[in-house]
């Protein structure tokens, strides 16, 4: 009877033993996976919905938490900022990030969002596409606070076809970042290590690339399944590598008169990510203990066919229907490795993205397409006409720069100077608002877009006057598509929540994207970045 009472305490202590591992390890999730596709509009999950798979899109919206109504509360809405702004949970006027690149006032040159000199190359051979760093980016992410907060046990990995894409999620405590280079390779910088991991350098050895050209572009589906898109080669489509926007695509053609930067322009750009990413989850273990980890992946294929072809395109869709599967193989493969319910996903975007103008034009809608060489060109007239030079520095990101040394040599008034460039600005036909500095630091909640202006900028980096477009009027050329603006086809964007201790349900209640960040960190139980305004997304908390 003794034994039989000791067996039964010890196997009593097993069960207990087990149930207590088991509440541990659903304290928090194991892995977050922050997935963000470049250029997604909202509606794309309506209009393609028919003709997804049961296991991609749709199972995030069925079996997650859906927030229909997701904006971006600030301008200009591009892809470095957009990352900046998921992950730190501010706006660029706090985390510093205000463009891809922007003109430097203090070197009179443009600077890229990620340029590190001090930085090299690890990867291949080429040494400029890897010179990149975090270090521009002033606020921390959650990917920082979940290092801080695990003693830097956490690993932490952002990974993109675009440099910048990988480098600000991972923020700047990052084990690796990792994007794609012309050479076909997945490249990084010696800010995170003095050579690649052994399984990435396996990864690139293997060229695996290749199996994308050698096989092409055509139709996932018959081509009578595109009736949400316009007719192929139409006029809206620019051109892929000078290729006619037709399908079929010889991808080695292009290859061959290219390099393996081509990819980034077809779906298998995505693909090729995702291979990329189940090699990383693998090799370096991730979600396999009870720290959790972050694996920060951005989809950039889609932005890259947008902005091409635009967004009526057959290609883009298709582009969205293989990126649909592609999401359902990679939750399938995070069940097997990480197990169901012990991962957290959130899918969001970095920006939407306009209607073509042509296109609007041609069906009586009175807007246009602005090319912005032609505004520096006429600023400079207007300059030399009026004072009898050129005092316009720069003009980028709907920002003029006004040569404050040259208005003083010639003992003008800034201001005076300033309100002369605004007047002028405003009779422009493509022109809604201009901005004065002082304007943008005295913002108050009455103008509506004035706030999104000053949420995008930061004054030592901005400049002396700041434009905005009138609806639908865009910065671009007569095909493809852009971004950019403060309206809702630039704002408004995907946000769902997936896996670990989240509930099914949806709202249309208008969020911003800035509080996906302290959420995130609020159900971790850490530290919230250290710019963000702690607003957070009860929804998906209070359950």
């Amino acid at each position: 009877m003794y034994k039989f009472i000791q067996k039964m305490k010890k196997a009593l202590l097993i069960i207990v033993s087990l149930i207590a591992t088991a509440n541990f390890a659903q304290d928090k999730p194991k892995l977050v996976v922050g997935i963000v596709v470049d250029q997604m509009k909202m509606e794309y999950l309506y209009r393609f919905s028919n003709d997804f798979s049961e296991n991609g899109f749709k199972r995030l919206m069925n079996q997650g938490y859906t927030f229909h109504n997701t904006h971006y509360n600030y301008m200009p809405t591009y892809t470095a900022p957009g990352h900046a702004s998921v992950y730190t949970g501010t706006t660029p006027a706090v985390h510093g990030i205000v463009g891809n690149e922007w003109f430097n006032k203090a070197t009179g040159k443009e600077m890229y969002c990620t340029d590190d000199e001090t930085v090299s190359t690890i990867g291949d051979d080429s040494d400029k596409e890897g010179k990149m760093s975090p270090r521009n980016l002033q606020s921390s992410t959650i990917t920082d606070e979940l290092k801080l907060s695990t003693n830097f046990k956490g690993k932490v990995i952002g990974m993109s076809i675009k440099d910048r894409g990988a480098i600000l999620p991972a923020g700047h405590f990052a084990d690796w970042a990792f994007w794609y280079s012309k050479t076909g390779a997945f490249i990084s910088s010696t800010y995170y290590g003095e050579k690649l991991p052994d399984w990435a350098t396996q990864f690139n050895a293997e060229k695996n690339y290749l199996k994308y050209v050698n096989k092409g572009w055509d139709l996932l589906k018959p081509k009578e399944a595109y009736n949400e898109s316009l007719t192929d080669n139409n006029p809206y489509e620019g051109k892929l590598y000078k290729k006619a926007p037709f399908m079929p695509y010889n991808l080695q053609d292009m290859y061959d008169a290219n390099d393996a930067g081509v990819l980034r322009s077809t779906p298998f750009g995505n693909n090729l990510l995702a291979d990329f990413a189940k090699k990383a989850i693998e090799s370096e273990n991730l979600g396999k203990d009870n720290i959790t980890d972050f694996l920060a992946v951005s989809f950039s294929s889609t932005d890259y066919i947008g902005h091409v072809l635009g967004p009526r395109s057959i290609e883009l869709q298709d582009t969205y229907l293989r990126l649909d599967e592609t999401i359902a193989d990679f939750l399938a493969y995070l069940d097997k490795t990480v197990g169901k319910g012990s991962y957290l996903v959130f899918l969001t975007a970095d920006h939407a993205g306009a209607e073509n103008v042509t296109y609007l034009k041609d069906n009586k809608y009175k807007v246009d397409n602005i090319n912005y060489k032609n505004i520096q060109k006429e600023l400079k007239e207007f300059s030399e006409t009026t004072f009898g030079e050129n005092l316009v520095l720069d003009y980028s990101n709907y920002n003029v720069f006004i040569d404050k040394n040259k208005v003083k040599s010639k003992g003008l008034n800034l201001q005076d100077v300033k309100q002369v460039f605004k007047d002028y600005l405003q009779k422009q036909d493509y022109i809604k608002r201009v901005y004065t500095e002082e304007e943008v630091a005295n913002a108050n909640a009455s103008d509506y877009y004035l706030n999104f202006v000053s949420k995008g900028y930061d004054p030592t980096q901005n400049g002396e006057l700041v434009m905005i477009f009138k609806p639908g009027y865009v910065e671009y050329s007569s095909t493809g598509t852009t971004h950019g603006s403060p309206y809702s086809y630039d704002t408004h964007v995907p946000l769902i929540f997936f896996g670990w201790n989240i509930q099914k349900g949806a709202t249309h209640d208008r969020k911003e994207i800035t509080q996906i960040a302290p959420t995130i960190t609020q159900m971790l139980k850490i530290t919230m970045p250290n710019s963000s305004d702690g607003k957070v997304l009860l929804e998906v908390l209070e359950k």
